[in-house]
């Protein structure tokens, strides 16, 4: 909303809006329009008038007059201007961390973090944080809320690349609706069938381990890893798992020769590649294990193979499993 972007409140803005509608208006009109009482209108008129939103009648002081709309290109102006001193000084800073992490000593390469609230908190905070790329090993036990990110962080360019153990399916940690939902908001994501520990890479500068084991908030820690061997290290464990890892393919619009099979077709097929039991699909899924078995049956039909091995050979070769380059694609 305009509104937020120019700093008013709530009650700012509802009072603007009711007095842009009408030629002048005294507090006690004005708190009848917005449901407010008359006292605290008038001290939200007195912030409209410091921001030149708002001023008082010639012919009648006890009136008020809003100020046009105009007057708010001014506010979102001073609100640009403050953003991009904001966006200088953060570049500032960056220079300066990136100065002070060359001199880390092997004591300063890696901090701790206790308790699963300010793990929480940290990862938030770097995820929203990030510029360029988050990647993310997702293990179970789950302590933070959620296993996908923020949409918006997609949105500003920001790639996102998620393993999930398979065991988050299995035990439904992680619903293949979220998965869904990861995908058309642009994540990249695939599953392991293991994964050897929790992992967040943020920009290839500095990472969260959460540890493992430690199941109480009291005793739960992570470790924060900034630039160093290790953090390459890291680095490349997830690329590595990354090759390996099975993409998953959500719709049929996702496949070579998609008219030959539906989205439902395609769904089971990637599920069952990840190493899913049928009936584990089928609870995946909602529907029956019957229907499972069956819609696998037609797929081995469409591809002219005779096992599920084969069909997992011949869904590559068609490029039934390319997922992210039919993403990028039709982006």
């Amino acid at each position: 909303m305009l509104s937020d972007v120019l700093g008013l409140t709530p009650e700012e803005a509802d009072t603007y809006h009711a007095l842009i509608s009408v030629a002048s208006a005294t507090p006690a009109e004005l708190a009848e329009s917005v449901g407010c009482d008359a006292r605290q209108v008038v001290r939200i008129l007195g912030m409209l008038e410091g921001r030149g939103l708002a001023v008082r009648s010639l012919g009648d002081t006890a009136r008020f007059v809003a100020s046009p709309p105009a007057a708010l290109r001014a506010l979102l102006v001073q609100r640009q201007n403050e953003l991009k001193l904001a966006e200088l000084e953060l570049d500032s800073l960056d220079e300066i961390y990136r100065t002070a992490t060359l001199g880390r000593g092997a004591a300063d390469v890696v901090d701790v973090i206790r308790g699963t609230g300010a793990i929480r908190e940290r990862i938030r905070q770097i995820q929203l944080g990030a510029r360029t790329e988050v990647m993310n090993f997702a293990k179970a036990p789950v302590f933070s809320a959620g296993n996908m990110t923020d949409g918006a962080v997609i949105a500003r360019g920001v790639r996102y690349r998620a393993i999930l153990e398979r065991a988050m399916l299995d035990e439904g940690a992680t619903s293949f609706d979220e998965i869904v939902d990861a995908r058309a908001a642009g994540e990249e994501v695939r599953i392991a069938e293991t994964l050897p520990l929790k992992l967040f890479i943020v920009d290839r500068e500095f990472a969260i381990v959460p540890l493992l084991g430690a199941a109480t908030a009291g005793k739960a820690g992570a470790l924060l890893v900034h630039e160093s061997s290790l953090l390459d290290a890291l680095i490349a464990l997830f690329e590595s798992e990354w090759e390996r890892a099975t993409q998953i393919v959500t719709s049929a619009g996702a496949v070579q020769n998609g008219s030959a099979i539906e989205d439902l077709d395609a769904q089971i097929l990637s599920l069952s590649l990840t190493g899913l039991t049928d009936q584990a699909i089928a609870a995946q899924l909602r529907t029956s294990l019957r229907t499972v078995q069956r819609r696998v049956r037609h797929l081995m039909n469409v591809a002219r193979v005779q096992t599920r091995m084969q069909l997992g050979f011949q869904a590559a070769r068609l490029g039934w499993l390319d997922a992210e380059r039919d993403r990028n694609r039709t982006a």
